[in-house]
């Protein structure tokens, strides 16, 4: 198969797969954007020529979130009566270029019902793997789970670990997929040796986590991270090197980082 018919392919099947996206269907909403990582999406420019300086994608806003449209094939773009340039881009690098401004992608704003808008987080996930990062919307929250041995452990290692700040927790309901605890890593720097460092600490304190607890990690410098962004705004650590800042606010956190469901 040629790179055009499978360019085609995954186009098709972004189609396919949109048609199938409701609420409350993540399962659905899942393989739409594993179709949208491997397809390609029609950009509606508001200004210039496709590959011109000058040129500038559409913008929309929906609950307080900014999204840039797009149609999904050409037979779309025509149905959309647009009229203006447009740019033909893969998803994995429309993904990778709006995410970082904290902008979404919305899918076929013309189609009966609106179309399919698909937040910035999950462009994120796009670009940085699909299998990587846990699938939103994050019900995100204090722990649930009482495990003080592994606590009390992981602060005494973290006490010999000079690159450790301070380390904080919550628990992950992934939208799909098994919940876990996340810690999150705060550190003074992040070169090799102090990365190296972390993993140990983390090795010799796993074993005191009871059998069958998913536990991840999460650099809290991570600006783009849902986790991360939970942990800075409602936890407060439960090892710090340093003072205590102030009291975290209070925690409310569904589908934190994702626009709320109607």
């Amino acid at each position: 198969m040629s790179a055009g018919a499978h360019q085609g392919a995954a186009t098709g099947q972004v189609e396919q797969v949109l048609q199938q996206v409701s609420p409350g269907r993540y399962d659905a909403y899942e393989a739409l954007l594993q179709a949208l990582s491997g397809g390609q999406v029609w950009m509606l420019l508001w200004q210039g020529q496709a590959g011109a300086p000058d040129a500038q994608y559409g913008n929309m806003e929906v609950d307080g979130l900014g999204y840039a449209p797009c149609v999904t094939s050409p037979a779309e773009l025509a149905a959309s009566g647009w009229t203006r340039a447009h740019e033909v881009v893969p998803g994995a690098e429309i993904a990778a270029a709006l995410y970082p401004d904290r902008w979404g992608l919305w899918l076929n704003p013309h189609a009966p019902g609106g179309g399919v808008g698909i937040p910035w987080l999950d462009l994120r996930r796009i670009a940085g793997g699909l299998d990587r990062l846990p699938a939103g919307p994050l019900r995100i929250t204090e722990p649930v789970v009482e495990i003080p041995q592994f606590y009390a452990l992981l602060g005494q290692n973290a006490h010999r670990t000079p690159a450790v700040r301070s380390l904080r927790r919550a628990w992950v309901q992934p939208a799909l997929g098994v919940p876990y605890l996340a810690i999150g890593l705060d550190l003074y720097e992040t070169g090799r040796a102090a990365v190296e460092s972390v993993r140990l600490m983390m090795q010799q304190s796993i074993g005191a986590v009871p059998e069958g607890l998913p536990v991840s990690t999460v650099a809290m410098e991570d600006e783009y991270d849902p986790v991360a962004m939970w942990m800075r705004a409602y936890s407060r650590p439960f090892f710090d090197r340093g003072a205590h800042g102030p009291a975290p606010a209070p925690a409310a956190s569904y589908g934190y980082g994702y626009p709320r469901p109607h």
